[in-house]
């Protein structure tokens, strides 16, 4: 099975016209920003100091958690991204912390699960709306602790046996990340162990 990294549920365009998710006022001076054709995008340009305010993607995190042929997945609630449907544990990156302790807090939130982060399967970029673009490290990991039970995020977690079959997915890259991981038997690459785990 060959790898995919990119992900799209819309197809993204460079905006022609004011961007209407753009900044209003500068994140130095706080000035009024305008719309301004840069590097061949519509960018917020500060009317007063003259900052260039790029939108980038939000880094985030997802956790195949793995007990032989089984794996995790919650059920998002109604008033998320993907309501009511299965993905693998996951979330942002704060600014504060590191990715593999995003992994282990993101886990511990959301399945009670406490885990080690085993490696790196594969980073991945989403279009996922027009204003919601990830950048997502998608990380193995084994359960060290804790019991199975949806919390933050979720209204149900369980494990799944693979069969290649899935429940209805919020998110086209875990579909393809838990099928590649099954069916190629990926190691992934080693992670820092200092940080991997609580």
């Amino acid at each position: 099975m060959q790898p995919q990294q990119v992900f799209r549920a819309y197809r993204p365009v460079i905006a022609a016209e004011e961007d209407l998710h753009r900044t209003l006022y500068c994140r130095q001076c706080g000035s009024l920003c305008i719309s301004e054709m840069v590097e061949g995008d519509v960018r917020s340009i500060c009317t007063s100091c003259h900052a260039v305010h790029y939108k980038n993607p939000q880094p985030a995190v997802a956790v195949l958690i793995v007990d032989g042929n089984r794996f995790v997945l919650g059920k998002r609630i109604s008033k998320s991204l993907g309501h009511g449907q299965w993905c693998l544990p996951c979330g942002y990156v704060e600014f504060h912390e590191d990715y593999l302790s995003a992994a282990v807090r993101e886990v511990k939130e959301e399945t009670t699960l406490d885990i080690r982060v085993q490696s790196i399967l594969s980073v991945v970029t989403n279009y996922l709306t027009p204003n919601i673009h990830s950048l997502v490290t998608v990380l193995l990991a084994e359960v060290t602790g804790g019991e199975l039970q949806a919390a933050d995020g979720m209204e149900e977690a369980a494990w799944f046996s693979y069969t290649g079959d899935f429940p209805e997915m919020a998110f086209e890259a875990d579909t393809h990340i838990i099928s590649r991981y099954f069916e190629t038997d990926l190691p992934g690459a080693p992670v820092d162990s200092n940080f991997a785990s609580a």
